[in-house]
């Protein structure tokens, strides 16, 4: 099956390691980047980060497909186009996300970080134990991943609530939906994890408001967009001690700057937007088995409903 993709990326690494790769495992697939000669002739743009003139400049993009779980990327003007969209979907990615906010959610209950302040002030400290199950966390966003971490960390003991924009039904999870059931999703976070969408009805949603519906002394694990927090609240909600801290993994800025706020913080852990990632040849492979059950009129569950 004829396929010719065009790859729509802003961080020339990775998309020379996309290039590569098709190269590589499927050369009977033509892929241009842009200004190659015949690129003009790509039917799916696989993108991340692509230009908003993308449809403009390629007329004959029939298909795109995000190289991410996420969508928003490909901002507002490409999202309402009415293309189809497809988008990333890894179980490997999935369980990495797992391991990283469960790394969170045992700093904060098991109180890691006061050992090691404890190490480099030479004293020997021991803390009262916190269990999981007397440990709650409240996660927003039930998609693909979100659902998969909330069962996960129901089967590892804690009492999870999740809230999502619709209702869903999980095992274990206590599934809270639509905005009137927020606050109270909020106000049962011992650790609020956010792996929402970006986009108007979420931005800004790590907020002032937010943090005051928590109880006091609670944390927050940001994996979702920069775009959801609001960084001077959250640095009064921690200086003023409503929340303990936080972990956050992506930013609006990014790589964050040196002189960036955050990073002065004590209580709030930076990581480089490494809490999970799909491998190179997983893309690939998926975006190549994606457009070949699209062409074929296959239902395919990493389409995305616009």
């Amino acid at each position: 099956m004829s396929m010719s993709i065009l790859l729509a990326s802003n961080d020339i690494e990775f998309t020379d390691a996309i290039k590569a790769e098709f190269q590589k495992s499927h050369p009977e697939i033509n892929v241009y980047l842009p200004n190659d000669t015949d690129s003009e002739n790509a039917e799916l743009a696989a993108c991340w980060h692509p230009p908003e003139s993308l449809l403009v400049d390629y007329p004959n993009i029939k298909v795109l497909h995000a190289l991410s779980a996420g969508v928003d990327h490909l901002g507002e003007k490409l999202l309402t186009s009415k293309l189809p969209v497809f988008r990333i979907v890894d179980p490997v990615q999935k369980h990495g996300m797992l391991e990283y906010i469960l790394w969170g959610i045992l700093n904060y209950q098991r109180d890691f970080e006061q050992y090691r302040a404890s190490q480099d002030d030479k004293q020997w400290r021991p803390l009262t134990q916190r269990s999981a199950s007397d440990t709650q966390i409240s996660l927003l966003g039930l998609g693909e991943i979100g659902a998969y971490v909330a069962e996960k960390l129901a089967q590892f003991g804690y009492t999870v609530h999740g809230w999502s924009r619709s209702q869903k039904e999980l095992n274990g999870v206590n599934c809270y939906s639509g905005d009137g059931a927020l606050s109270t999703v909020l106000s049962k976070a011992d650790i609020l994890v956010n792996l929402l969408p970006l986009n108007p009805h979420t931005q800004g949603i790590l907020s002032q408001s937010t943090f005051n519906k928590m109880p006091q002394g609670s944390y927050v694990i940001n994996c979702g967009r920069g775009g959801h927090m609001i960084h001077s609240d959250l640095i009064d909600a921690i200086n003023s001690n409503q929340l303990k801290g936080a972990l956050l993994d992506v930013f609006d800025e990014e790589p964050l700057s040196s002189n960036h706020p955050l990073w002065s913080v004590q209580g709030i852990t930076i990581t480089p937007h490494i809490a999970s990632s799909s491998s190179i040849s997983a893309i690939v492979s998926q975006v190549v088995l994606n457009m070949a059950d699209f062409k074929q009129g296959k239902a395919c569950n990493s389409a995305v409903v616009t």
